[in-house]
């Protein structure tokens, strides 16, 4: 199975960013934007790079362009789609199955926001792609999930519906467990659940889920 990361512009908190690079292999590696100067200060060597550096990065852009071969995608600043967006289109190009995306979360919540209606494009194609940084791990689901406790990213688990409601939402194995609920999007009812047991199960008949695993 190949795997992409994005290394994108938001918050990266370093310590914990290098140390999850350095536990998985990655078969791209894709810079993205302002995510291209911590590659540069950390000495990281993208695959592939994709960006319009009308913020920030224009320098590490120079330097990659002129001293390297890595395939790079300059974008026009005025455009309909985020740099994290082109980024996770290509990742999908590539062939890759699991995307990562680091720097996807921040202070600029309009930024975050429209990086996790982003993952739904990985979704769609059958393909797991997710945001994480030192707290949370957010993705989307559009079908039933088992979350093993030992492998769970933190301690909880939150739940939100995304677009139409979520039909006969079943939650097993939590603290606070559910049988046949409709979640609309506007309900928090399914923030900060625990899983209880060795695995918690997620399932649900039409809908998609947004599930962000957190730790404080």
């Amino acid at each position: 199975m190949k795997k992409a990361v994005i290394i994108s512009g938001g918050k990266i908190q370093t310590d914990f960013a290098l140390d999850f690079l350095k536990k998985n292999k990655w078969d791209f590696v894709i810079g993205a934007d302002r995510g291209l100067v911590f590659c540069h200060h950390q000495q990281i060597l993208p695959t592939h790079i994709v960006g319009d550096f009308d913020s920030a990065g224009e320098e590490e852009y120079v330097y990659y362009h002129e001293h390297t071969d890595i395939p790079i995608r300059r974008l026009n600043p005025v455009k309909d789609f985020t740099d994290t967006d082109v980024a996770l289109r290509l990742a999908l190009e590539l062939g890759a199955q699991e995307i990562c995306i680091l720097g996807g979360t921040g202070t600029r919540l309009d930024h975050v926001a429209a990086n996790i209606r982003t993952l739904s494009i990985a979704m769609k194609q059958g393909v797991w792609a997710y945001l994480l940084d030192e707290n949370n791990k957010i993705y989307l689901t559009d079908h039933a999930l088992k979350i093993q406790k030992e492998v769970q990213f933190g301690t909880y688990l939150s739940l939100f519906a995304v677009g139409e409601p979520v039909e006969n939402l079943t939650l097993e194995g939590m603290y606070y467990p559910l049988d046949g609920y409709r979640l609309s999007g506007l309900d928090p009812l399914c923030v900060s659940n625990e899983i209880a047991e060795k695995e918690g199960k997620i399932s649900f008949s039409k809908g998609v889920l947004l599930v962000i695993e957190s730790k404080d």
